[in-house]
């Protein structure tokens, strides 16, 4: 990681000077009777008030970076991944078989693909990692009217997925059914990102080329109109994630992440996001988002990885 030591470096020098500052007596000189020392009397009460005022002080100003580091170390425990399977499929009459977006189902029993072939598949995880099969089948397959850029699984309703497609169609997939339910037609341009919310099950994002996030409920309420529209990006957006019950984090080719507070507007536009983030290079390629434990990390144009914690002031550290 390239710039720890300097991030190691202010953490010591803000907590040197917080102990510094704690550490200092509050006293007053007095000289002696015969001139030729000084004794020392201590204001007790002062020590207790000043002391009690300067810690919560601290805690309010250190607490930011405490958190910062430990999220850091736990992050830094693992240096490299391990392959643990690979799904192999046998559609050997079709040449396109390019994967764009996988998603695994709320409790880890299934994992969907999706990609150019208009497919939709749905695979038993468990059979994925038996290595005596040379070729993986799907459990259920679904096809759509155009090539599939990304899928994601309801976190609550296992039988729900997402998808969103080249046309610029956002479809809601009853995989028991195998069929598609509903359709929202709304970007009018090409759909790279779908995401359910973490609190919401009926709540649906989706981004796409018009540089736009829209937010739907796909429910009986509401009809496919989007309920938000989040309209702060200048260029595509290729990605969204929901950080949060009321947050949301999306990328774009515009150079930046920006964080979305969802509580600010229940219908209508919003053009305005609490926080952007900016320091990774994005202008061409989608170089991937995730989101987890108030850090935000993305890949960038430099071959380095950016995470982005989302309540540090002072920007981002690169791997």
């Amino acid at each position: 990681m390239s710039n720890f030591r300097e991030l190691e470096s202010a953490y010591f020098m803000t907590r040197r000077r917080f102990m510094k500052s704690a550490s200092e007596p509050y006293a007053r000189n007095s000289q002696s009777s015969d001139g030729r020392g000084y004794s020392l009397q201590i204001d007790r009460s002062s020590i207790c008030s000043q002391s009690s005022k300067e810690k919560s002080n601290d805690r309010r100003q250190s607490g930011w970076i405490h958190s910062f580091l430990e999220g850091l170390c736990k992050y830094l425990t693992f240096s490299n991944l391990k392959v643990k399977a690979e799904l192999r499929q046998g559609d050997f009459l079709n040449s396109s078989n390019l994967v764009s977006s996988l998603s695994f189902d709320c409790v880890g029993d299934f994992l969907a693909t999706a990609g150019v072939n208009k497919k939709i598949k749905v695979f038993e995880y468990n059979s994925i990692l038996r290595s005596d099969r040379d070729i993986h089948y799907p459990m259920v397959e679904m096809t759509s009217t155009s090539k599939l850029s990304s899928i994601w699984w309801n976190g609550y309703i296992q039988s729900h997925i997402a998808s969103s497609n080249f046309e610029g169609v956002v479809q809601v997939w009853d995989v028991n059914r195998s069929r598609s339910f509903m359709e929202m037609r709304e970007h009018g341009r090409r759909v790279w990102s779908v995401d359910f919310s973490v609190a919401d099950p009926a709540l649906l994002a989706s981004g796409g080329d018009d540089g736009t996030v829209k937010l739907y409920y796909y429910d009986l309420r509401n009809t496919k109109m989007p309920l938000c529209i989040l309209a702060g990006h200048k260029k595509t957006v290729s990605y969204v994630k929901f950080a949060g019950p009321t947050t949301l984090v999306s990328a774009s080719t515009d150079n930046t992440l920006k964080l979305w507070n969802l509580s600010m507007g229940a219908s209508g536009v919003i053009e305005c996001p609490m926080q952007s983030y900016t320091g990774h290079l994005n202008v061409k390629n989608f170089v991937g988002l995730s989101v987890s434990d108030g850090y935000i990390a993305t890949g960038s144009e430099t071959n380095e990885v950016y995470v982005y914690p989302e309540g540090f002031p002072h920007g981002s550290f690169f791997i």
